[in-house]
């Protein structure tokens, strides 16, 4: 598994995790999303009195960049694969960063070693309830459970109980990515369920729809994916992400960045 930080300013840079998409690939092309990146794409050339402006704040600072969260459960590394490739895209849209967070483990050592799970990257933090406050969009990975979320994410959300009171995160864009063993297995009723967690929230669900375009009706190759957000089937855990599911999940970052970029205050 490889490691990776670019979580907090004060761990190192998470390299990007996979191969460029086969050239091949309806999403290979570079297509922005649907939502514009640009928010002012009918901008033209600064006028002299922009240059003056410029030129008279020499030390002024670039404007912070937007954070997404990419917060995530991930037991044998089918999801964190898909995180990876998700901070990707968000890295990829100007002014938006991706940060890779893991949400604590709640199974003790010796399951987990009976049950084969590789160790955790130490690089990528575990999250607190109250960080994600601080975010301003959120995307949440897990694998299913009988087709809805892990434990392990049930139990960070049932730990926000002081951002409900608060109110603290409504409005914050929120989206999902998924993990299942088999095509019957929850691709759709995981994401589904887990939407009443934000509602309570008063966050913004954010599906993808079918904005990957033709890569959404591949019908060569098993695909894992919905509406909902990206996935991936790892059957009886062998299987890794393909490479359509990963760029799924990179098209979703952006998607994501995208949108948080528009809904973000002038």
């Amino acid at each position: 598994m490889g490691k990776g930080g670019g979580c907090v300013p004060s761990k190192k840079k998470v390299p990007s995790s996979g191969a460029n998409p086969d050239a091949s690939h309806p999403n290979a092309s570079g297509n922005a999303p649907p939502i514009p990146t640009d928010d002012n794409p009918n901008s033209t050339t600064p006028s002299r009195n922009d240059e003056v402006s410029a030129e008279s704040h020499p030390n002024s600072h670039p404007a912070p960049k937007l954070r997404i969260f990419i917060v995530f459960y991930s037991m044998y590394g089918h999801v964190e694969d898909l995180a990876r490739r998700m901070k990707k895209g968000v890295d990829g849209v100007n002014g938006v960063e991706g940060l890779l967070y893991r949400v604590p483990e709640t199974l003790p050592s010796e399951v987990l070693e009976a049950r084969k799970a590789p160790p955790k990257d130490s690089e990528i933090p575990e999250i607190l309830a109250a960080e994600l406050a601080a975010a301003d969009g959120v995307l949440f990975g897990f694998p299913t459970r009988y087709g809805s979320m892990a434990a392990q994410m049930k139990a960070f959300f049932d730990s926000t109980g002081q951002l409900w009171k608060e109110q603290s995160l409504a409005g914050k864009p929120a989206g999902f990515f998924v993990s299942t063993g088999t095509q019957g297995g929850g691709q759709e009723t995981t994401a589904w369920t887990a939407i009443t967690q934000l509602a309570h929230h008063g966050m913004l669900f954010v599906p993808i729809g079918y904005t990957f375009g033709a890569g959404m009706f591949k019908m060569d190759s098993v695909r894992g994916g919905s509406p909902y957000g990206a996935g991936v089937f790892a059957g009886d855990g062998t299987r890794g992400p393909s490479e359509t599911e990963l760029a799924l999940a990179e098209h979703q970052g952006k998607y994501m960045a995208a949108v948080v970029k528009k809904l973000a205050p002038a």
